[in-house]
């Protein structure tokens, strides 16, 4: 009797210490969550199924997780880098909240595994698999981790729009089609371009929602069931990345120079029973604005599932920063740089060291900005093979200017003199803005911007200068001859990068002031090295110096073959370049272009609907410039020649 007293007495006092226990459990979370003890703010977001199984395991996974950590290191260290992957998968499902296996697992497959493999397609496979490692899982199970952040936008800076790896073309050229086939082409005004995105994301969360609020939908939806159905799975209608990728295709057909070069749609709607489908629901008038509707609900709900990505965060970076391009790599490592800054500040301000990863985190957001005023302006044509079109867009300047008094202002009181760090980058980037400005015509904006300098670091800095109170156009000539008294060979590279950007933009959107002051920089510092009271002869040597103002004499000519025969922009472009040039400037490249290019046409799907020289014809007076060019050639011979006579004698 008495074992069974104290038996009840036993159960009693258990079930009294578990509801003691269970009822302590929520304030024990919220303390935790309040005082930022877990990996996430709040303790049960991104939890994996698989975290029930470390569970089980109990204090054994801590144990199991250290030993795997420290054999993959040592196999990291003797290159074993495909045999690493099986255990550094099996840490992520242990211990899915340690961010530094995901950075660890994603970087071997983008860095390591990607360049042990044959062909550019391979190698983007596995680029591509390491982004999507961390973009959707590691990000999901662990998302205020800032350093997770950091390494994705550094991978998509790097890895995808660098220049270190072989395949970096190819990874480009990818990358756009595949945002180029889900999104489409965004519009080129700003305030269009932000509602385009806007209406992705406000599209209802889900199906039933978006048929209530347009009952069009379900009719549609219902035609391209039924005329898809007979199809392989890839193409028949669901809500998925596939349904997108054929859309875009179909569209992309209609707006392609390559599509409408080769007369592709029309070969499609006589060949293609897909598209034929497509074309017939697609084009209906009275389904406009119910597909509208279904496709921006698609593509939000792609964005959410296959790139962790919310839209409405990519209306909201676009709002606050600028013309963001989706098919451009450094528009990604902007968005993930900003979303690291904030949700995974606040979790770093505080530690001893992580201000340092804040501020190296802003600095990748800041370098997409910069990256993206370089490069920004895009053309990507999904028919063609050719490289997507990359221009400067100088809207991104003014954001810069914004962006930079945020970052000093949020980092002026951070250890280290942590504000500075972004002077001598804005001060420098608005250097280069200034010249550029000038260079393509923008002197009001221009001046602005030297105006603003001068109030930072010139008269009103620190240690007041007067490098930048003086008028525009010096400016621009002081800092860019002044460079030349020390390395006068860099001209060269400054006529270069001028030209090539005054032919494809002055050309190419029919800008002509871009290029008609790049023709005038490239003339006007030649006359300066034929006749400036410098003395680079003595200083550098003569012949040093003749072979710089003969490469300066021939740089329009020299510039001009290189863009055209730059594999790094569309056939189709550099073709509409060439035709729009100035015959002078045709006739100087047309008979060293000819051949390279007319091999590169007729390897293209160019070929099978034009003839070559309908779309490179040969300028008007080429037989009567090439007897004016021998006869110049032969001049220079014979000048070159009594001048090494008088020498000999």
């Amino acid at each position: 009797m008495r074992d069974k007293i104290i038996q009840l007495f036993a159960a009693l006092l258990l079930i009294i210490c578990m509801v003691g226990a269970g009822s302590l459990l929520n304030p024990i979370l919220d303390e935790s969550d309040n005082a930022r003890l877990r990996y996430t703010n709040v303790s049960v977001e991104g939890a994996p199924p698989i975290v029930a199984l470390g569970t089980a395991i109990g204090a054994l996974r801590g144990l199991i997780v250290d030993y795997l950590w420290i054999k993959v290191n040592m196999m990291k260290q003797k290159g074993l880098f495909y045999e690493v992957m099986a255990d550094a998968d099996l840490i992520t499902k242990l211990q899915p909240r340690f961010g530094q296996v995901w950075s660890f697992h994603g970087h071997n497959m983008a860095y390591n595994v990607s360049v042990m493999t044959d062909t550019p397609e391979e190698r983007w496979a596995w680029v591509n698999a390491g982004i999507d490692l961390v973009r959707n899982k590691g990000l999901r199970h662990n998302p205020n981790d800032l350093q997770l952040y950091k390494e994705l936008a550094f991978w998509f800076s790097h890895k995808v729009d660098g220049y270190s790896d072989d395949a970096h073309f190819h990874y480009k050229r990818e990358f756009a089609k595949e945002w180029h086939l889900l999104l489409g082409a965004p519009p080129f005004d700003y305030e269009e371009r932000l509602l385009w995105m806007k209406r992705i994301a406000d599209a209802p969360n889900s199906l039933a929602r978006l048929e209530k609020d347009d009952p069009r939908v379900k009719v549609v939806i219902d035609e391209l069931t039924e005329s898809l159905q007979g199809f392989d799975k890839q193409y028949q209608f669901d809500l998925t990345k596939d349904f997108l990728n054929n859309v875009g295709m179909w569209g992309s057909s209609k707006t392609s120079m390559f599509a409408k070069a080769l007369e592709l749609e029309t070969a499609f709607k006589e060949n293609d029973p897909v598209y034929q489908a497509l074309e017939q629901v697609m084009t209906n008038p009275e389904n406009r604005e119910a597909i509208t509707s279904l496709l921006n609900f698609i593509r939000k709900k792609v964005l959410l599932a296959d790139y962790n990505m919310d839209p409405q965060l990519m209306y909201e970076y676009m709002r606050d920063t600028g013309p963001v391009d989706w098919r451009h790599p450094q528009a990604h490592a902007l968005y993930w740089s900003r979303k690291g800054s904030q949700f995974g500040d606040d979790r770093n301000q505080d530690q001893e060291d992580g201000i340092y990863k804040v501020i190296n985190n802003d600095r990748h957001l800041i370098h997409a900005m910069q990256s993206l005023a370089r490069t920004g302006s895009m053309n990507v044509d999904p028919f063609s093979n050719d490289n997507p079109g990359r221009l400067s867009d100088n809207r991104w300047i003014d954001v810069l200017e914004k962006y930079f008094m945020e970052l000093y202002d949020k980092h002026y009181k951070s250890r280290g003199a942590g504000g500075d760090t972004f002077t001598n980058f804005h001060e420098n980037f608005m250097t280069r803005a200034v010249c550029n400005l000038f260079r393509s015509g923008e002197t009001a904006r221009a001046q602005e911007i030297l105006d603003r300098l001068d109030e930072l670091y010139g008269t009103g800095g620190v240690v007041p200068s007067l490098q930048y109170a003086v008028p525009l156009d010096v400016f621009v000539q002081e800092k860019t001859y002044d460079a030349y008294i020390d390395e006068p060979w860099t001209a060269y590279n400054d006529v270069q990068s001028v030209l090539v950007r005054g032919f494809r933009e002055g050309l190419l959107f029919n800008r002509t002031e871009i290029l008609e002051e790049a023709l005038k920089f490239a003339r006007d510092l030649t006359i300066y090295f034929k006749t400036s009271d410098h003395d680079y002869v003595n200083k550098f040597g003569e012949g040093r110096m003749s072979d710089l103002v003969s490469d300066l004499d021939k740089s329009i000519m020299d510039v001009f073959l290189l863009v055209l025969l730059d594999t790094s922009m569309p056939i189709v472009d550099r073709l509409t370049i060439f035709n729009r040039a100035p015959a002078e400037q045709q006739m100087l490249v047309y008979d060293q272009a000819l051949p390279v290019l007319q091999a590169e046409f007729n390897n293209s799907m160019l070929s099978q609907r034009i003839q070559f020289a309908s779309v490179f014809p040969e300028p008007d007076g080429m037989q009567e410039f090439r007897v004016l060019q021998s006869e110049r050639n032969q001049q220079k011979l014979d000048e070159r020649n009594r001048n090494e006579s008088a020498e000999r004698r």
